[in-house]
């Protein structure tokens, strides 16, 4: 063998043993810290370090005369011609609204809401939103698929259904007891409340405790994260049912 050829050995020998002083220690502090992902799968993971989840503190049930309280029977039409069904949601975790699509005050604050949403959780297969119009006469299935693209609805697991309107005003009183109804007052006609309701994956209502240990059941639509407060001095709830919905994820 040459002395060069010995000469370059050894210079890749000095290489490899700087590069392992260097990097392997961080490599191995890297892992310990848990910076390193070992599954790149965000339908199956969420990151603790993407959210602030408090482990010890799991979302309440809702609980009517004692027993859980779960999602009902329902079946209607989304904005692509679908019959979608509450089977449709099992096994994702989902957030349940009630809009429509003229609605001139809260609506397009909730939706606006609801997309940063499906954009925080972008990627995750098994997170979805289900809104209910409650002016199904003039909201079909043509008029939905519109206002999806106007307001950037992309989640494939969000649909807006329409169908019968007495069956929707049912669902939404009763099924959700989130408010619903005609009123000639108002200037769509309509009136309703602006509160989601949050799904976990076997279809039960969730929530976590108020400051009385009670659980608080909806989380407030109409305020942004970006608002903090409106004009009442109501605290934005977008960021607790993000951290929520994330919980439920790791269920």
């Amino acid at each position: 063998m040459s002395k060069k050829t010995s000469y370059s050995y050894v210079g890749i020998a000095f290489v490899i043993l700087v590069f392992g002083i260097w990097f392997i220690p961080r490599i191995v502090d890297r892992i310990t810290k848990g910076d390193t992902v070992r599954n790149d799968n965000r339908s199956e993971q969420v990151s603790k370090s993407d959210f602030s989840v408090d482990e010890t503190a799991p979302l309440d049930f809702i609980n009517i005369n004692g027993t859980p309280k779960k999602v009902p029977s329902f079946s209607f039409t989304n904005q692509d011609g679908e019959t979608i069904t509450e089977k449709d949601y099992e096994g994702k975790v989902y957030v349940v609204e009630f809009f429509f699509t003229t609605c001139p005050t809260i609506c397009p604050r909730m939706n606006k809401n609801l997309v940063q949403i499906q954009n925080k959780f972008e990627g995750y297969e098994n997170f979805g939103v289900a809104s209910f119009t409650i002016m199904p006469k003039t909201d079909t299935p043509e008029v939905l698929k519109a206002y999806a693209e106007e307001y950037g609805i992309t989640n494939p697991n969000w649909n807006l259904l329409t169908g019968d309107q007495d069956a929707i005003f049912e669902l939404a009183n009763i099924g959700f007891n989130i408010f619903v109804g005609e009123e000639e007052t108002e200037e769509a006609g309509f009136e309703h409340s602006g509160n989601f309701a949050l799904i976990d994956k076997n279809g039960f209502v969730r929530s976590r405790q108020d400051h009385f240990g009670n659980p608080k059941i909806f989380y407030s639509g109409i305020i942004s994260e970006a608002e903090k407060y409106d004009e009442d001095g109501q605290e934005q709830e977008i960021s607790m049912l993000k951290e929520d919905i994330a919980k439920l994820l790791k269920e």
